[in-house]
């Protein structure tokens, strides 16, 4: 009987934390459907068009690339500074 009324309690433990989540998930959603509504409404009053993909690739653009694509080379990281180690089993 101690071990189902455990389990019980573990399961409304278990509950409660996806249901909190649950809540918390569905605020970030209404958070950001009222978020784009403003931003909708201030494009509309100015008279522009409004895109989500637009303002995501303007966004975008207008950050700096944290990582970038190739061999980049600056100071402190040449080819010449690599060193090339062999590892062999000591026995």
């Amino acid at each position: 009987m101690i071990d189902f009324i455990g389990r019980i309690f573990r399961f409304l433990a278990l509950a409660l934390v996806a249901f909190i989540g649950l809540g918390m998930a569905l605020i970030f959603t209404f958070s950001t459907i009222i978020a784009v509504a403003i931003l909708f409404l201030v494009a509309r009053l100015r008279g522009q068009r409004f895109s989500v993909q637009e303002y995501w690739t303007n966004r975008k653009a207008q950050r700096k690339p944290i990582f970038t694509k190739g061999n980049t080379v600056s100071n402190e990281r040449t080819r010449e500074n690599v060193t090339d180690v062999e590892a062999r089993d000591i026995r």
